[in-house]
């Protein structure tokens, strides 16, 4: 299953928190920088949400000029841990060998990185699996290809707990100056001049087993992952895009021309895509405050006010008001129900999921 190009899948924000980590650590203000972009710095600690392309974009871009490194790329494949990368990342890590876990990355890596594919091949004794652009990816190309090249390199070696006896890195391009400054970051040869981008292995180290197989774990996570890229490949209508840039947007709620600029289309034309759909922005935002109310009213000690002012609200009285139109009963009322219940998943107002029958609402 492959995305179409034309398709804006998002990039999942865990990525983004990490690269302002880095930031943050290098004297950048990372914070401020994710403001002017329009992303909430809060929402992207998230392995599950994601972020639209075109603000992940932009972000990455200002961040390799404010910060003036261009190796940002392999400093975040260092970070790459595997149990950042949600279902995938737990499906890669409970394999039994490092075939099986190749395999899994070169099938589901549209999850974690939707401009990339891996194309799978053999030269001889050695097994090839290229790194091919399925978009146009411009000035983030390179530190695309260091961040997921490289960053399968560092979690290779966390899943077999050594560097991979044989394999090497094959760049395309003369070696960038900055590479110099990281090569010891990378635990195998890297050779550059290439004819592709690409991680080569010999055939013998796919039969490696891993460190932390369980195969019951990898059967759940691999349903999982199938059913992760079903929706995400199948549900990317322009609504989905829309409520990308709702969930992550700093100042919230986000006024409609603004998300209209974010996605390069006009007001008419969003409001026009959205109608096509069945759905209205109002609509959308409103569903995204629902959820977050009740992330906010079980997971936190906030009061209604503060709730209400992190929500776009006025005042309590407002959000009281909006939240029993939704639900039927208000907001303290809930939050005793659901901590009675011992609800403490985050998203449990979203429609279908579990909940108190009196929150039966319109969403």
């Amino acid at each position: 299953m492959r995305a179409n190009a034309s398709q804006d899948l998002g990039l999942p924000s865990i990525y983004l928190h990490l690269l302002a980590e880095l930031l943050r650590t290098g004297g950048v203000d990372e914070q401020a920088l994710l403001l002017r972009v329009g992303l909430d710095p809060a929402r992207l600690r998230s392995t599950e949400l994601r972020v639209s392309q075109s603000q992940a974009s932009e972000f990455m871009t200002r961040a390799i000029i404010e910060s003036g490194e261009p190796g940002l790329g392999m400093m975040l494949a260092s970070e790459l841990k595997l149990p950042l990368h949600g279902a995938l990342g737990t499906a890669v890590m409970s394999s039994k060998t490092l075939g099986e876990a190749l395999d899994l990355m070169s099938r589901f890596l549209t999850l974690r990185s939707p401009n990339l594919n891996i194309i799978q091949g053999r030269e001889g004794n050695q097994a090839v699996f290229q790194m091919v652009g399925g978009t146009e990816l411009g000035p983030l190309h390179s530190f695309a290809l260091d961040a997921t090249l490289f960053g399968c390199i560092v979690m290779g070696t966390q899943l077999v707990g050594t560097p991979i006896p044989g394999a090497c890195v094959r760049r395309r391009g003369p070696e960038p100056a900055y590479f110099g400054r990281f090569r010891h970051r990378v635990p195998v040869p890297v050779l550059y001049n290439e004819a592709d981008d690409a991680i080569v292995i010999p055939l013998d180290s796919l039969s490696a087993p891993l460190r932390f197989s369980n195969e019951q774990l990898a059967a759940t996570s691999r349903a999982q992952c199938e059913e992760a890229l079903r929706k995400l490949t199948e549900d990317a209508g322009f609504s989905v895009r829309v409520r990308r840039v709702i969930e992550t947007s700093h100042p919230f709620p986000p006024k409609l021309a603004r998300v209209a600029n974010t996605l390069f289309v006009s007001e008419r034309t969003l409001k026009r895509r959205l109608q096509e759909e069945n759905k209205s922005f109002q609509h959308l935002v409103d569903k995204v405050r629902l959820e977050r109310a009740g992330e906010l009213l079980q997971g936190t000690r906030m009061n209604l006010s503060q709730i209400a002012d992190s929500l776009g609200y006025a005042d309590a009285a407002n959000f009281t008001r909006a939240f029993k139109r939704w639900t039927g009963i208000s907001p303290s009322q809930y939050r005793t129900e659901a901590s009675g219940t011992g609800l403490s998943q985050p998203g449990v107002l979203q429609a279908g999921a579990s909940r108190p029958a009196a929150l039966e609402g319109r969403f």
